[in-house]
């Protein structure tokens, strides 16, 4: 079983990236084959994401899921293929154990951050839990969903920060929150996709800003001022990136397609070494970075 620690092994940061949703076999190999091959040239550590199913969509009619034990094992079979740890969404306390006998991380909706028996079924798998910051929720709020965690008996804590509501149709960043989370001792996420969303549409259909998804992911990196993971050259953030591969090339687009690998990533953001949370979180050696891979098959 996974832990933070082991994400947290690289000199890089870590990324997770895949599909919102499973849809097929054949599809969620070739992007973890897609991305592994960058991530591994690049010595990324690489969690695929993929949700089994989504509970949460504007219609009926809208696309959930292929079946939830197919879609399940699917997920089990990328992460033995290629070797890579796997997370999902969760949306009711019975998922949580189901899920767990096939995921390494579960994620717990942005929607559903509040739930206690929710967030308790997934600290008692023992499997890192990633709690995505509630649209609704200040920051500071959100120490009160980990504490929910760790009172369970999990350390394995993530926080990811997805955006809050502006008005009706639309969500912010407020880059103030992430070192504000930050204090609470666990890994902070940035979400670089759904951070971006336009929700609440007249349509049924979610819009969002995909155009500017590179301005979120550079705000992000240029926003922590560690030294400990990159040196600035020509004014930009730059990578200790392995021997033969040009500084920057994935932020200056080399592997940039016209599209996005299903339909979003979850990308892994910062992390302080303290925990104030009763001193019982995951010491993390050095901040994590995160980065967005605009890639596609």
């Amino acid at each position: 079983m996974i832990t933070i620690n082991d994400l947290n092994k690289s000199e890089n940061f870590f990324l997770m990236a895949g599909p919102c949703v499973i849809e097929g076999e054949d599809m969620a190999l070739r992007i973890a084959e897609k991305i592994v091959g960058i991530t591994e040239r690049l010595h990324i550590p690489y969690v695929f994401k993929g949700s089994y199913r989504k509970a949460n969509r504007s219609r009926l009619d809208s696309f959930t899921g292929i079946g939830d034990e197919k879609a399940l094992k699917i997920l089990r079979k990328v992460g033995e293929t290629f070797n890579i740890p796997t997370v999902t969404d969760i949306h009711e306390t019975t998922e949580a154990a189901m899920a767990a006998e096939y995921v390494d991380v579960l994620q717990i909706p942005a929607f559903l951050c509040r739930q206690t028996d929710l967030l308790v079924a997934a600290a008692e798998t023992g499997k890192i839990v990633n709690i995505k910051k509630g649209q609704f929720l200040s920051p500071g709020a959100m120490q009160f969903a980990v504490q929910k965690v760790v009172d369970a008996g999990n350390d394995n804590v993530m926080i990811t920060e997805r955006g809050t509501t502006f008005g009706y149709t639309d969500l912010v960043v407020d880059f103030r929150g992430i070192p504000q989370m930050q204090t609470f001792g666990f890994p902070v996420i940035m979400d670089v996709t759904h951070s971006l969303q336009q929700p609440n549409q007249t349509s049924g259909v979610t819009g969002g800003l995909p155009a500017l998804i590179e301005t979120i992911a550079k705000g992000t990196v240029e926003g922590d001022d560690s030294k400990t993971r990159y040196s600035r050259r020509h004014g930009r953030p730059v990578y200790r990136d392995p021997p033969g591969t040009k500084p920057s090339q994935i932020r200056r687009g080399q592997y940039a397609k016209t599209g996005f690998i299903g339909r979003s990533f979850d990308t892994f953001g910062t992390s302080t070494p303290s925990d104030p949370i009763k001193n019982k979180g995951p010491l993390l050696k050095r901040p994590l970075y995160f980065l967005f891979l605009r890639s596609i098959i």
